[in-house]
């Protein structure tokens, strides 16, 4: 794309006040690998931005990607007082059905999120009146594979 830049390079440092988690990305990782990631932060520092995108009506940056991230600064006072409570953004600017396809598309291959979540993204879907064939399309997935992802998630 002529023109395009990607938003990456424009990463800023948003206190973690004006953050919050999106209402269909809130699953737990296991205490152990919030530990892992934790102790990755406390050794290597955020090395990836969160990927939010910008509420002009509440002034709130809602998390498209990044939910364990955020989460370590808010649970952990050491990160928390090293950042001094801010966390490195960048912001994509999307309608609704558009961010609920990036937190598909950034978390599909994260361990255990895509079978473990994938009731609660169908569930989503349903709410906003998107099709199968729009999520299958996110998904890059022929119509067989989405049969198995429904049948996986419960679904029917």
């Amino acid at each position: 794309m002529k023109g395009y830049i990607s938003p990456v390079y424009g990463t800023k440092a948003i206190h973690v006040s004006q953050i919050r988690p999106s209402s269909y990305r809130q699953n737990d990782f296991a205490p152990l690998e919030m530990e892992l990631l934790h102790e990755s932060i406390k050794s290597d520092g955020y090395t990836l931005p969160i990927v939010c995108y910008y509420d002009k009506d509440e002034e709130i940056y809602i998390i498209v990607d990044g939910y364990y991230r955020y989460r370590v600064i808010v649970e952990y006072a050491d990160i928390y007082e090293r950042e001094k409570g801010f966390l490195p953004v960048v912001v994509i600017s999307k309608p609704c059905a558009g961010r609920l396809a990036s937190t598909i598309r950034h978390s599909w291959t994260q361990i255990g999120y895509g079978k473990k979540n994938i009731g609660q993204i169908f569930n989503r879907i349903h709410e906003l009146n998107l099709s199968d064939r729009w999520l299958a399309d996110q998904l890059c997935m022929d119509q067989n594979e989405f049969d198995r992802l429904r049948k996986m998630s419960g679904d029917h």
